[in-house]
C-alpha cells in the first residue's frame, strides 16, 4: 500500500509544480528557473545547510555566561550554608520554668487541694468559707491569667493576650508557672523566694481542667492532697447561672453558653475527677442544698484529712 500512495503524492506534487510554472511563465514579472520537484528540494536543502566556515556567529559569549552563572550559584549556596540558623519560635515546654527533677514544694510542708465542679456549682462561695476558717490561700487559675495579661512588664502578658484573642487555650506551662509563682509569693512575703521548710495551704479553684495539667502540676510544683469535688445536677447549675446573669453582666451567663460550658466540663474535667477517685483522693460533696448546708457537709468530710 505504501508504493501506490507514494506514486499518488508524486503525481500531485508534479501537477502542482507544473501549474505553478505555467503561471510564472505567463507572468511578465516572474520567471521560474526550475520547475521540477527535485530542483525545489535541492534549493530547500541548500538553504537549510549549516553556515560555511568563517561565519560571523560567535559561541564564546554563551560559554562565558554559563560559566559565570554556575560560579554565582555556587557562591550563593556556600554563603547560605555559612549563615547562622534562625531560632525557631519557643515551644510550649520552654514557656515556663526549666524542667525540674523534683517538685518545687514538698507535700510535707505544703497542702494543695484541687477544687472542681461544674459552672454554677458554688466553688467560689465554698472556697471563701474555707479561707476564712482554715487559713487557706485561694488561687483561681482564671483570675491569675487575666491579671497576668494586664500586668505591665509581664513575661507572659502578650502571649496570653494573643491566645485569648485567637480563641486558643493558653499553654498549660504558663498556667502552672503562674500558680507556682503565686504560691511562692504567698509563702515567702519577703519576695526572695526562700520557701525551704515553710508551710502553706492552698485551694486551687477550677484547676486542673485536663489530665495533662494535673500531671504537670504534680510533677513540677507539688502533689495534691486530694480533690474537693462539688457535685451538682446540670439543671440546678443552669438555674443558678441564669439567675446570676441578671445582675452579673457576664456575656457567658446565657443558656447557650452555659450548656457549652457544661459539655466542656463533662468532656475535659470529669476525667480528672474520675482519675483521682480511682486513687481514693476525691471528696465528693453534694452541692444542691443551700450554701450553708453545703459548707457544713464540706467541713464534716475534710475533718479526717488533716486539714
Amino acid at each position: 500500500m505504501a508504493a501506490p500512495t507514494q506514486r499518488l503524492l508524486w503525481r500531485q506534487l508534479t501537477r502542482a509544480t507544473s501549474r505553478s510554472a505555467s503561471r510564472s511563465a505567463s507572468s511578465p514579472c516572474l520567471r521560474l528557473t526550475s520547475t521540477s520537484p527535485a530542483s525545489a528540494f535541492a534549493r530547500t536543502s541548500k538553504a537549510s545547510s549549516p553556515p560555511p566556515e568563517g561565519s560571523n556567529v560567535k559561541f564564546w559569549p554563551f560559554v562565558v555566561i554559563i560559566v559565570l552563572g554556575s560560579l554565582g550559584y555556587t557562591f550563593l549556596v556556600t554563603r547560605r550554608a555559612e549563615m547562622p540558623a534562625i531560632d525557631a519560635p519557643k515551644k510550649a515546654d520552654a514557656l515556663g520554668a526549666p524542667p525540674k527533677s523534683t517538685p518545687t514544694f514538698s507535700a510535707d510542708d505544703v497542702t494543695v487541694v484541687f477544687v472542681l465542679g461544674g459552672p454554677g456549682a458554688g466553688k467560689g462561695t465554698q472556697c471563701a468559707n474555707l479561707v476564712a476558717d482554715y487559713g487557706f490561700h485561694h488561687l483561681s487559675a482564671g483570675d491569675l491569667l487575666r491579671a497576668e495579661q494586664d500586668r505591665p512588664g509581664s513575661q507572659f502578658g502578650d502571649l496570653i493576650k494573643d491566645y485569648i484573642k485567637n480563641g486558643l487555650i493558653v499553654p498549660m506551662e504558663v498556667t502552672v508557672q503562674l500558680l507556682e509563682n503565686a504560691m511562692v509569693a504567698a509563702i515567702d512575703s519577703s519576695g526572695k523566694g526562700e520557701i525551704a521548710g515553710k508551710k502553706g495551704k492552698f485551694l486551687i479553684d477550677g484547676f486542673p481542667r485536663k489530665m495533662d495539667q494535673a500531671h504537670k502540676f504534680e510533677e513540677s510544683v507539688c502533689p495534691a492532697k486530694f480533690v474537693l469535688f462539688y457535685d451538682c445536677p446540670e439543671a440546678e447549675m443552669e438555674r443558678r447561672l441564669l439567675n446570676r446573669g441578671k445582675t452579673s453582666g457576664r456575656t457567658d451567663d446565657n443558656a447557650e453558653s452555659i450548656r457549652k460550658r457544661f459539655r466542656t466540663f463533662i468532656e475535659t474535667s470529669m476525667p480528672v475527677v474520675d482519675y483521682y477517685e480511682k486513687l481514693g483522693r476525691v471528696i465528693k460533696v453534694d452541692a444542691t442544698p443551700k450554701p450553708e448546708d453545703v459548707y457544713k457537709d464540706t467541713q464534716k468530710q475534710i475533718a479526717g484529712k488533716g486539714i
